[in-house]
């Protein structure tokens, strides 16, 4: 985001580093000089790998949080990246700057600190810096000596209680040495949990669908609960960032002009209130996803897996594009992503300021070329009624999605996102009536039937919906074999013209309808059964034995 550069006013207020407004749970802030474990330990305590963890210093540049618990205790966990430059790296550098200030934003707003140094190295110049600042800030704090793998190792821990802070304790946050007691000496600064900040947790992911629900019953929906996800994804340097800090209105993540700023995923909860409506988000900043084959190092790779995780975990994916460079391969790519995990999408058109002068001299060249019956081929047209027929031409498997153009340093049409978002997430909450659904599918089938190789009618009776976020349903049919993918993608358009579900993907599943069972017939198969084993007891049993006499003939003589 440009210097200075504000967003028009919203009606939105910025959550917390903890929650959806300051001070609703306490705050644990990580911090430490570059490269002692500092990811390790906040993924450890997370108990998932959420930060990237490498032997490279210097990876972490923004706040990476989680939402955690302590035996009954809520409280946000805050991964940061290291105090102090790295050899190579100038004071002036942006990237470095913006790093360093999102530290001091944790150390100001965090009720705990853990000071993390490493056992190997011993007591550096760099710990007593950092040690020296934590002091100023009068913030309670945990001197965490990290990478204690050894007896020998955890008697010299002790030499860093020359910093100041005592006791110190001792961990190995690969391998979960100390981290009990470590948990225990955090629990006494966690106050006990409130009813307010219980009601305020995030909720848990929406379930599956259950075997009832798939069986035809509309009572146990799966739908979303808690704040609704928002994955911000989309190739290196469009606005991400940008979009997620305009949103905001702060400097919450790092924004550079340098493609690959961002490495992790930073989860970043916000909270709108619109005519007393509250509603909440947790906005996601992920990675610029390039090529495969231009992935440059490991770092960059775990990058990408984790923008790939975001799109998975999240309930509606704001796909970023790049006005001035348009739709290339990769863009397609990232779209594909999206519709394969049947995520609900927001398409964005971002930096259209920066376009808009373009516009200008585009709209003189088509007319030019007009002039001469000539038009240049497929080319990014003037106006954004035209680029949006552009880009739902190039993004054709992706055409339900709604466009939104957007200049992040402006703050321009931000209100357009929120309101595309909200129309979105509703329409990714309906339910349609059994009896409306069947209406529109039993007209649309009798319409069209399926191309059959052996001139097979397509018999539909029966549809229900099986699940929300995405759609789901599921058709009772004669022949499931029957339908072809051009013909559920022809089911889904009549979905669409019926019910609208824009920007939601819908899923149609085919289910030949269960037979039905004469239970009298059963029944008299089963007497039946019954009086031939009958029978074969008694044959059986009368059968002679030796001599042509019975076996209780000779029992008889036996007696006598």
């Amino acid at each position: 985001m440009a210097a200075g550069a504000r967003p028009r006013d919203l009606p939105f207020a910025v959550g917390g580093l903890s929650a959806f407004s300051t001070g609703m749970t306490p705050t644990v802030a990580i911090v430490g000089r570059p490269n002692v474990g500092k990811s390790a330990l906040f993924n450890r305590l997370a108990g998932r790998r959420i930060a990237i963890v490498h032997d490279q210093p210097g990876v972490t540049r923004d706040r990476v949080s989680a939402e955690l618990e302590l035996e009954g205790r809520p409280y946000t966990l805050v991964d940061t990246g290291g105090i102090g430059l790295l050899a190579g790296e100038k004071t002036g550098d942006p990237i470095v700057q913006a790093a360093l200030a999102q530290v001091q934003v944790a150390i100001e707003s965090a009720d705990l600190i853990l000071f993390v140094v490493d056992a190997k190295e011993g007591v550096a110049p760099l710990d007593e810096d950092v040690a020296e600042r934590l002091r100023e800030c009068g913030r309670p704090v945990l001197l965490v000596v990290n990478k204690v793998d050894n007896p020998r190792e955890e008697l010299m821990a002790a030499d860093f209680a020359r910093l100041g802070f005592d006791p110190v304790w001792p961990v190995s946050a690969i391998h979960g040495h100390g981290v009990p007691a470590l948990l225990q000496a955090m629990k006494q600064h966690l106050p006990p949990p409130t009813p307010d900040e219980a009601a305020a947790a995030p909720g848990e992911p929406s379930p599956e669908p259950s075997e009832a629900a798939e069986a035809g019953g509309e009572e146990s929906l799966p739908g979303m609960a808690g704040p609704l996800k928002l994955a911000f994804v989309g190739r290196p340097n469009v606005g991400k960032s940008s979009l997620v800090n305009a949103l905001t209105r702060s400097e919450r993540v790092v924004v550079s002009p340098v493609p690959g700023t961002t490495r992790d995923s930073v989860d970043v909860p916000l909270q709108i209130t619109t005519e007393g409506r509250v509603e909440r988000y947790i906005l996601i900043d992920t990675a610029g996803m390039r090529k495969a084959r231009r992935i440059k190092d490991s770092i960059e790779f775990y990058s990408v897996r984790r923008a790939e995780k975001s799109i998975e975990r999240a309930d509606l994916v704001v796909f970023v594009l790049d006005a001035e460079t348009g739709i290339v391969e990769q863009d397609k790519k990232i779209a594909d992503k999206i519709v394969s995990a049947h995520k609900a999408c927001v398409v964005v058109i971002n930096k259209w300021d920066l376009y808009a002068e373009q516009v200008e001299a585009a709209r003189r060249e088509l007319e030019q070329l007009a002039r001469k019956g000539k038009r240049p081929p497929d080319a990014p047209p003037a106006r954004m009624s035209d680029f949006v027929a552009w880009v739902k031409r190039k993004l054709f498997f992706l055409d339900y999605a709604p466009v939104v153009f957007t200049s992040a340093t402006e703050g321009m049409h931000l209100d357009r996102l929120l309101d595309a978002v909200r129309f979105v997430a509703d329409q990714l909450r309906q339910t349609v009536p059994t009896a409306l659904l069947n209406r529109v599918l039993h007209e649309a089938i009798e319409k069209r039937q399926p191309i059959s190789a052996t001139g097979e009618r397509l018999r539909f009776f029966y549809a229900t919906q099986i699940g929300r976020a995405p759609a789901r349903f599921l058709l009772f049919v004669n022949k499931a074999g029957l339908f072809a993918p051009a013909y559920v993608k022809y089911l889904t358009g009549e979905l669409r013209r019926a019910f609208g579900f824009e920007g939601c993907p819908i899923l149609i599943t085919a289910r030949p309808r269960p037979k039905k069972v004469d239970f009298t017939a059963a029944k008299k198969k089963k007497d039946g059964r019954r009086r031939t084993t009958g029978r074969k007891a008694s044959s059986k049993k009368s059968k002679p034995g030796r001599g042509g006499r019975t076996r209780a003939a000779r029992q008889g003589r036996g007696r006598r």
